[in-house]
């Protein structure tokens, strides 16, 4: 991919529904990070899923205390799918509640078909 490039960016579900709802500042963080991935780049706050397999990561965002995160795949060639935007809101303990797992995981699988779940 020649730089300049810029792969397009899908939202899956109600995930940019999800992610107007976050802070000003966070979405800017956030889509500024998302841009760079567009680009073929890996942000500084980007961090792999894990559980997944690989091309999944999430970007994490702390503001006023709260945590907001953005998963996205880059899994298929020429294109970035955010799969969920959430806010952490349990303050204890670090792992992701399973209802958002749960929806990653769902939002993937129905990526993986739209491309004939060609896994690459």
């Amino acid at each position: 991919m020649a730089m300049g490039d810029r792969r397009p960016l899908f939202w899956e579900g109600s995930s940019k529904r999800d992610f107007k709802q976050f802070p000003v500042a966070v979405q800017k963080d956030l889509g500024v990070a998302l841009f760079v991935v567009q680009l073929g780049g890996t942000p500084p706050s980007a961090k792999p899923w894990k559980g997944l397999g690989s091309g999944v990561y999430e970007l994490i965002d702390d503001f006023r205390g709260d945590t907001y995160r953005a998963v996205y795949t880059v899994r298929f060639a020429g294109s970035v799918h955010v799969l969920h935007a959430f806010q952490k809101k349990s303050k204890s303990g670090i792992k992701t509640p399973k209802p958002d797992v749960d929806l990653i995981e769902k939002r993937l699988k129905a990526v993986l078909e739209k491309y004939g779940a060609k896994d690459e």
